[in-house]
């Protein structure tokens, strides 16, 4: 059966990069988002490579697990024409892409995944991620040595362990089906929308109720007001819903759109790396799966970060408290140069200190006993003393025991 409901598919360059690796698709039951790499032309290809071979997919499917085997067929196949693709055209090796696919067969959505662009489920108003990023800091975040947040800046979280490239013509790829229903809205993007702009925005703007083309658009423009440092492209499918239904005609973006995205371009003389002779010199790619070393050297490496990390906190913590123990040590300190008069037990006395205490401790304490006895006081002199007569030093103090004395209590 054909899929009922709405989609839309856009992708934008972002505000950084010189061209669009990203490709996205929206057909009568297929949808797809792939995030190329491989500088100016591998990740072009790539992506270009992955959506038109996953064309052949867009088709209603008897039952999930068919479209399923099928999904899992075509990016298969997409691996092994990378590597048909870069056995002739050596300069294009280590090319890739990320592939999130939805493929709609009656009530069910049969997804298949490899790479860190996601596949989210807004329903009921919550949003879902659904797919598992395949990166470096997704395992962090998973055996908790990271947190969430914490992996949206990590430095490595671009670094993907799991890609669709030229080295693996067998892929370890996710795939699963899940039940859905009238009202759900699916969201696939690149990195470039949910490396930017974070869950609950983008729940807000999914549950603001607005047609797929503008809310893609509300989206697209948040990812550029957070300074887009990477490729955008995204496709929302509405399963039915008030919006019009799909139109029949499949919506390309990003560089499969064009021809040239997936053809295989010519070599461009005098622009090669010395790490690859032929290999052209490209932008720096978004994203690279590390070698097995390299991999341990990253988490050697986070392992130190985290040591760094403790140790400043530590460090910062000791400062902190000793600094508080300097300003409570400088206060007490101060006030011991403070004196007053006031009553003890049935004597006048000096004291050393003022007149307050923090919790059970007093801030002050006798320095000295006076002797003269509180009930040889005049009933007015003895309430001042024990409402206590503050002295601006230890001689003031006396000449107010003086005063006292003096006055014989009268």
């Amino acid at each position: 059966m054909v899929f009922q409901g709405s989609s839309v598919a856009i992708s934008h360059t972002g505000k950084v990069r010189s061209n669009n690796q990203d490709s996205g698709y929206a057909g009568s039951n297929l949808f797809v988002v792939a995030d190329g790499m491989g500088g100016h032309a591998g990740g072009d290809v790539a992506s270009s490579l992955a959506v038109t071979r996953l064309e052949s997919v867009d088709q209603p499917f008897t039952s999930p697990s068919e479209a399923e085997r099928a999904l899992r067929d075509a990016i298969t196949d997409t691996a092994g024409d990378l590597i048909e693709t870069v056995h002739v055209r050596p300069e294009l090796a280590g090319m890739g892409t990320t592939v999130s696919a939805l493929v709609m067969v009656d009530d069910y959505a049969v997804i298949a995944h490899i790479g860190d662009s996601r596949i989210y489920l807004y329903r009921d108003d919550a949003l879902t991620q659904i797919t598992t990023d395949h990166t470096f800091v997704q395992r962090l975040v998973d055996s908790g040595r990271i947190t969430p947040e914490e992996a949206r800046y990590h430095p490595r979280r671009s670094v993907l362990m799991r890609v669709l490239g030229d080295m693996d013509a067998d892929p370890e790829l996710d795939t699963f089906i899940m039940p859905t229903q009238p009202g759900d809205r699916w969201l696939l993007c690149s990195d470039g929308l949910s490396g930017v702009v974070d869950d609950p925005h983008t729940a807000k703007t999914l549950g603001a109720g607005l047609a797929p083309g503008r809310t893609a658009d509300q989206l697209l423009k948040q990812a550029l007001d957070g300074g887009a440092p990477d490729n955008v492209t995204i496709v929302l499918v509405d399963v039915g819903g008030q919006h019009p239904l799909f139109s029949g005609t499949p919506t390309i973006v990003g560089s499969a759109s064009t021809p040239l995205g997936v053809e295989v371009p010519a070599a461009r003389p005098g622009r090669t790396s010395w790490l690859h002779p032929n290999r052209q010199a490209a932008n720096e790619p978004t994203h690279f799966e590390p070698a097995a070393e390299f991999l341990e050297e990253l988490i050697e490496e986070d392992h130190r970060r985290a040591r760094r990390r403790r140790i400043g906190w530590i460090v910062g913590f000791i400062l902190v408290i000793g600094l508080l123990a300097a300003a409570v040590f400088g206060g007490y300190q101060l006030t011991q140069t403070r004196f007053y008069v006031g009553a003890d037990d049935d004597t006048v006395v000096i004291f050393r200190g003022i007149q307050q205490s923090i919790g059970p401790f007093p801030l002050s304490d006798v320095y000295e006993d006076t002797g003269i006895p509180l009930d040889s006081l005049s009933e007015f002199t003895r309430q001042r003393v024990e409402q206590t007569l503050s002295a601006d030093s230890l001689q003031g103090a006396r000449d107010i025991v003086t005063t006292i004395a003096e006055s014989g209590g009268g």
